[in-house]
């Protein structure tokens, strides 16, 4: 089969289940620099699995874990998190009325 490249920030026990199937993983740690870029690479990464999957629940699962694991990356806690979402809901809203926005009309767009 050869090798298969992935270059990615994986679970903590990916590599265990790799030597499991008989395969061996070639991992390295990240430095600190490194951290949160990959974890914001994987936000992405599980945002779109999570869309492809059309909302499968281990999917959103997923989703959460790693977005958690980006915020604390960041020093955020789940306190400061819930904190920030609810006041953002407060000034803007939520998203219960599945609002879908097409387009906006300027007043420039009325004159012409």
């Amino acid at each position: 089969m050869g090798k298969i490249i992935h270059k990615k920030l994986v679970r903590d026990k990916i590599p265990h289940i790799i030597r499991a199937d008989g395969m061996t993983p070639v991992v390295r740690k990240l430095t600190k620099k490194e951290r949160l870029p990959a974890k914001l690479a994987k936000v992405v990464e599980e945002a779109l699995e999570l869309r492809d999957s059309d909302g499968a629940l281990d999917e959103f699962a997923d989703l959460y874990e790693i977005a958690e694991a980006a915020a604390q990356e960041r020093g955020f806690i789940r306190e400061q998190i819930e904190a920030a979402r609810a006041a953002k809901r407060g000034k803007r809203g939520g998203f219960d009325e599945n609002i879908f926005l097409e387009k906006v009309i300027t007043p420039e767009d009325n004159e012409a």
